[in-house]
């Protein structure tokens, strides 16, 4: 008999599988959305993925969110139960009569949800959403949602076979995690240098909400170019999120590494940028680390990334190198996914986290906000029966580094 901690712990290891959550949009389904409310006539559709903390959509049409809090969220629901979610009228339904989603906006009145189900876990959901009461959609529409979300399964397990982001020409995020995975086997083999990057646009949300998401995307390819330019012929540049690029370099150490990256730095710093809404300049902060004895891949890239996090907080437009100093000390958290709960003032305040990383005295979570999250609080992880003290060690945007006291 499966928990719910099971079911939890097995839907969360497929959406690590599947590496979509935080990918930027594609056309595949957008189209989805968009066909689901000429479908069925609602002015909301959401493909909906749910992680540990929020609820993330992949693609949404009638609502400018990407995200939201996991728990108010009707999909939340929808991904606990075997059968499509259809709510008539959600204020005269006991769940969802005081939600916050549906007494405040978007004001949902009418919703259906579909499960996204895939090696036998639901991941997420595809919605029709309305603002007023419906009672006329019967089997046949449900029916017809339901094979909706099924064509988002298939289209999901083929865009696991594509090597290149449409946007930008770089790598996707999984031909480029299989090639560092891959020269990191041949780096280990050969004791030969290997290096990597994690680049972020600087204050790319602000460019999305001022001059809208085209330019936003012309913003990325143009980013995308001049850091291809400023790299040498031997290194890959793959688009691992939105904003977010990785970057390989094989055969180098540290040193020559953030050699690379400087340059690559001033070539997005230098570029200017054409679009409907005049010429855009935009900066990048870069962190480098080097492939350490004993460590895999994905070490050697949450330490770019950290080093990244870390050039943020020190101004952005800069790159800095990871330095390990005490590894005895210090040890390299494991790459998991698991849901987690902060609580702090004696219990009475909780919040959903998703943990990214852990080892015997660190751990990294994420976070919808962390404003209002006290310097120490307690974190639980259900699967693992965990529940620690911590004090937090670093911080910036949506991701919390801490201690275990």
């Amino acid at each position: 008999m499966h928990t719910a901690h099971d079911r939890e712990a097995r839907r969360l290891d497929t959406l690590v599988e599947l590496d979509i959550l935080d990918t930027p949009r594609e056309l595949a389904f957008d189209r989805l959305t968009s066909l689901c409310r000429k479908m069925f006539r609602v002015p909301m559709s959401t493909l909906t993925f749910i992680d540990g903390h929020r609820q993330w959509f992949k693609a949404s049409d009638g609502l400018d969110l990407r995200e939201t809090d996991r728990r108010p969220a009707p999909c939340n629901v929808t991904i606990t139960l075997d059968e499509p979610l259809v709510v008539a009228d959600m204020l005269r339904d006991a769940r969802f009569a005081d939600n916050m989603f549906v007494r405040g906006a978007p004001f949902v009145r009418f919703y259906a949800g579909a499960q996204l189900k895939l090696s036998g876990a639901v991941i997420g959901s595809l919605c029709a959403i309305d603002t007023r009461p419906r009672d006329d959609f019967g089997a046949e529409a449900t029916s017809m949602l339901v094979d909706l979300a099924e064509i988002a399964v298939d289209e999901l397990k083929l865009r696991n076979l594509s090597m290149q982001d449409a946007l930008t020409g770089c790598s996707s995020r999984r031909a480029f995690r299989g090639e560092g995975e891959r020269l990191t086997a041949l780096a280990t083999r050969h004791i030969s240098p290997l290096s990597c990057a994690v680049l972020d646009v600087d204050h790319f949300k602000q460019v999305n909400d001022t001059y809208g998401h085209a330019v936003g995307d012309m913003v990325l390819g143009a980013v995308a170019a001049a850091a291809r330019g400023a790299l040498r012929g031997s290194d890959l540049i793959g688009r691992l999120g939105g904003e977010e690029f990785g970057i390989l370099l094989p055969h180098t150490k540290l040193d020559q590494a953030m050699g690379v990256l400087e340059k690559v730095r001033a070539a997005v710093a230098a570029t200017r940028i054409e679009t409907p809404a005049g010429t855009i300049g935009v900066t990048c902060s870069l962190g480098g680390a080097m492939l350490s004895p004993g460590n895999c891949f994905d070490d050697m890239l949450r330490n770019a990334d950290l080093a990244m996090y870390g050039a943020k907080q020190a101004g952005r437009n800069q790159a800095l190198a990871w330095v390990d100093r005490a590894p005895s000390i210090a040890p390299t958290a494991r790459r998991v996914f698991k849901a987690g709960t902060i609580s702090f003032n004696a219990g009475h305040s909780t919040i959903d986290c998703t943990v990214r990383g852990l080892s015997r005295d660190t751990a990294t979570i994420e976070v919808l906000s962390t404003s209002g999250i006290p310097d120490q609080f307690k974190l639980a992880i259900a699967t693992d029966a965990l529940s620690r003290a911590c004090r937090i060690t670093a911080k910036a945007d949506n991701r919390i580094e801490v201690a275990f006291t």
